[in-house]
């Protein structure tokens, strides 16, 4: 940990430059550097510890729902995207190719994997012959590369990691079900997990996934009115299964084809998170994925610090048996004020000081990152009170990201109206749309904003599309994203 000033003057205000605040953050608090690859990041401990606190609560979730996880090759040979046309036109833009290895020409291109859907698809139909195979639920954790040209941190780089389930089922109920639950899942962690409210919806046709029938997404606003896609779920129909003859014995004793899904979140959510729930201080992390979730900092002179630290030691270790999450600092060449204002800016839910007084007294104090809260307790109940502050944390994070995100919609009935609104205010916008591709394709090309999907449960409907003024097939909503 730097040693060096790195607090709120350093920080510009996310009102003055919302881009440089999140450049600011994430770099001062430790979550990442530039690597010498373009668009490429280095994961430092806190920020990778972040992954991996995602990875273990979404692993769980899947595992509860029957999935199992694999690892598929990086590789992919250029074959395989031939058999799927739309699939490959959809990322052939962002493809790196390897054509030569151990300094001879490949007899056949190599894509660095996008996605894993030619790959999967490809094993499945050796693996999958009769329906005593199916369902066949397989998630895999993985690095993937998209060449992106503009690339921000975690929101968005040429090589990102991600996890991506792949399922194959006997008909389409059973696919579609499947599709379904793990939006469900996803929008269970993103809500219950990271403390972000989501908006569930499909995506338009021009929006979805390249080879999907249909696309579902759960959407979520940053504290600039922006949206951030935070999880994606596909029905593939037989289209994959056709491409990759993926076929299977019924119970009929007739060939068949495998309906298929496959279903992806990514690091991308760190980014979001920290969009989310940040503010002029820096982090404000969530307390089921934060690194650390509580920081002790013992308090007082020299001559009380071996009995203060003494203490310290007896609560490091109760808090640690308990399962959470707890570091010491107790460095003695820096001020208390300085650990307070460094861990603020790291986004440590929670700070326990204890000195000499309060020792004496029985007793400590628990400060809230989130609403900066100071209570006194009892250091005999301090674990129950810890772990009872920590979901109340979560809770006060999520409710006011929700009533950001409240706010901040509003319903247009026409295109002027939007471009109006743009110009005065950010966020997200329910409007009216004909389900023609060109009246999208309008918006965004006037406004920016794209649409994010066809909520299930708009909190308005419009009747009237807000480009040609045709009836409505949908109310869906638009934003300007990451």
């Amino acid at each position: 940990m730097s040693k060096d000033k790195n607090h709120v003057t350093e920080i510009t205000p996310q009102s003055e430059d919302f881009s440089r605040w999140y450049i600011d953050v994430i770099k001062k608090a430790e979550l990442m550097d530039y690597s010498p690859v373009r668009g490429c990041i280095v994961f430092r401990p806190d920020g990778y510890e972040l992954w991996e606190n995602m990875q273990r609560e979404l692993d769980a979730r899947f595992k509860e729902t029957g999935h199992r996880n694999a690892y598929f090759p990086l590789f992919i040979p250029e074959s395989f995207f031939q058999k799927e046309k739309e699939h490959v036109e959809g990322f052939n833009p962002e493809l790196p190719w390897v054509t030569e290895a151990g300094g001879e020409k490949l007899e056949e291109r190599l894509a660095i994997r996008p996605t894993s859907e030619t790959m999967i698809g490809h094993m499945y139909a050796k693996w999958i012959n009769s329906y005593r195979d199916l369902p066949l639920l397989i998630n895999q954790w993985a690095n993937v590369v998209r060449w992106e040209k503009r690339t921000l941190p975690f929101l968005r780089t040429s090589e990102f990691l991600w996890q991506e389930g792949h399922t194959a089922h006997e008909d389409e109920a059973d696919a579609r079900r499947e599709t379904m639950t793990m939006l469900d899942v996803y929008t269970d962690f993103v809500e219950n997990v990271l403390a972000i409210p989501v908006i569930k919806g499909q995506k338009t046709p021009s929006e979805k996934f390249a080879g999907a029938v249909d696309t579902y997404s759960i959407e979520a606003m940053m504290r600039d009115g922006r949206a951030v896609q935070a999880g994606t779920s596909h029905y593939l129909g037989t289209n994959f299964a056709v491409a990759f003859d993926i076929k299977y014995l019924s119970r009929n004793n007739t060939q068949e084809y495998c309906h298929t899904t496959s279903w992806g979140v990514s690091t991308r959510l760190i980014g979001a998170l920290i969009m989310v729930h940040g503010d002029d201080r820096g982090l404000v992390l969530p307390p089921k994925v934060a690194p650390t979730q509580a920081i002790l900092i013992p308090i007082g002179p020299p001559k009380t610090r071996e009995q203060v630290l003494a203490k310290t030691d007896e609560l490091y270790a109760e808090l640690k048996r308990a399962g959470v999450r707890v570091r010491v600092d107790d460095r003695p060449d820096l001020s208390p004020g300085w650990k307070f204002n460094e861990y603020e800016m790291r986004g440590v839910p929670l700070r326990i000081e204890l000195g000499p007084r309060d020792l004496e007294s029985g007793v400590c104090v628990l400060v809230s990152r989130v609403s900066g809260e100071k209570k006194q307790v009892p250091l005999d109940g301090l674990t129950a009170e810890v772990q009872a502050m920590l979901e109340q944390i979560h809770r006060e994070m999520y409710e006011r990201a929700l009533a950001f995100r409240d706010e901040h919609m509003f319903a247009v009935d026409t295109l002027d109206e939007l471009k109006a609104a743009y110009e005065v205010k950010r966020g997200f916008a329910y409007a009216g749309w004909c389900g023609s591709e060109a009246c999208e394709k309008q918006v965004k090309e006037e406004t920016g904003a794209t649409s994010r999907n066809i909520p299930f449960d708009p909190a308005v409907t419009k009747s009237r599309c807000l480009v040609c003024g045709e009836e409505a097939k949908h109310t869906v909503v638009f934003a300007k994203a990451y």
